[in-house]
């Protein structure tokens, strides 16, 4: 096919642009009739029912910090995963490596994406919308210390961009031209703001697409565009803090994903993204819910042998759903003790396979809490 030669039920066409073209999508709402298979109706309302169960039992006061921390740490990772980077979830609790002047920078991309994720979930839950201003802000949060020289934090870009292709022998994808990005990005704004036209996590996966494809910054684009996803959950009520990873999904489909969001924009094929989109929405939750669970029970195991905290070694065992990495110092500031006291009760965890030492040495040790982290990032039965 000619790709400025597009059919009738594409949401947009090529424009001539100098050597090649550019993509420039229809405005916001699509147009296009969108008749989805059989069992998309199921998942959807399953998925709805998933958010309420993850927005309960997340929320519960004794599981809440570490639920919070891990799973917004856990999407942090997964969405510079997406992007190529190379790191370990634990990582992100390793305060040596997110505080030091030496981080690295695929660590720095992903404590960037937290903070943004944060942030932006504060305000959209204070301010009730999501303002292109905000994006921007966003932007400059998630680029922080670790952009080019050519990138300009929080502005749109002013070149054109080329997105690679999923494919060895596929045509990369280019974007709309600079000028044109201003006027969809305000229709993007005012389709979110107001309400679309389809069930709301339809219309997720509807301006996910759009953001995607208009490419409104010259970096992160795919980072701020699955920021969005959750903001937007939760500007439409499902969630009250970003309890949700998606970028998981999108990192164990990244072909399928690419793909999918191409097939709309060259042949109107709306329905199988979108089933694409909800699926993994739905996958999510209710991933989720069973870690969440999961880390719930373990709790309320520890609150059985260690909750009466008589000792140095209780509270440090309870206080692990908050720090569940920890150095000895770290021991000792978080139960106020001495240096010999932290160790006896890191020693007697470790006896107890609570703690396991992760880095190996003699001095400088690093000791994780086994059970959580296998909670955290161990395979789940769903």
């Amino acid at each position: 096919m000619d790709r400025e030669d597009l059919p009738e039920a594409a949401p947009g066409r090529y424009v001539p642009y100098g050597r090649e073209s550019y993509y420039l999508p229809d405005d916001l709402p699509p147009t296009a009739d969108i008749e989805f298979g059989a069992d998309f109706q199921n998942t959807l309302q399953d998925a709805i029912y998933q958010l309420g169960r993850l927005e309960g039992i997340a929320d519960e006061t004794n599981v809440s910090p570490i639920v919070y921390t891990s799973l917004v740490r856990r999407e942090a990772v997964e969405s510079v995963l997406v992007e190529g980077a190379e790191l370990d979830f634990e990582d992100m609790f390793r305060p040596e490596d997110i505080e030091g002047n030496e981080t690295a920078k695929d660590i720095q991309e992903a404590v960037n994406y937290e903070q943004a994720i944060r942030q932006g979930s504060e305000k959209v839950a204070a301010d009730g919308e999501i303002t292109l201003e905000l994006l921007k802000d966003l932007h400059a949060v998630l680029l922080n210390g670790v952009r080019d020289q050519a990138d300009r934090l929080g502005s749109f870009r002013q070149k054109p961009v080329h997105i690679p292709p999923p494919g060895r022998f596929e045509k990369s994808f280019v974007p709309p031209a600079p000028d044109k990005i201003r006027p969809l990005m305000q229709n993007l704004e005012r389709y979110v703001n107001r309400g679309g036209e389809f069930h709301h996590l339809v219309d997720l996966g509807i301006v996910h697409y759009q953001f995607e494809t208009i490419h409104p910054f010259g970096d992160g684009n795919g980072r701020l565009g699955r920021v969005l996803i959750t903001l937007q959950l939760i500007h439409q009520g499902y969630l009250t803090k970003p309890f949700l990873y998606p970028s998981a999904y999108f990192n164990q489909n990244k072909i399928e994903y690419v793909r999918k969001m191409r097939a709309v924009s060259e042949d109107g094929e709306w329905a199988p993204w979108l089933e694409f989109f909800v699926t993994g929405i739905h996958q999510q939750a209710v991933d989720a819910v069973s870690r969440t669970e999961k880390l719930r029970d373990l709790r309320r195991e520890y609150e059985r042998q260690y909750g009466h905290e008589k000792t140095a070694t209780d509270r440090l065992a309870m206080r692990l759903f908050r720090r569940p990495y920890v150095t000895t110092a770290d021991v000792q500031d978080l139960l106020d003790v001495s240096h010999q006291t932290a160790r006896n009760a890191i020693s007697e965890l470790e006896a107890a396979g609570v703690l396991e030492e992760t880095t190996g040495k003699d001095r400088y040790q690093e000791f994780k809490a086994t059970d959580i982290f296998e909670i955290l990032t161990g395979a789940i039965d769903t």
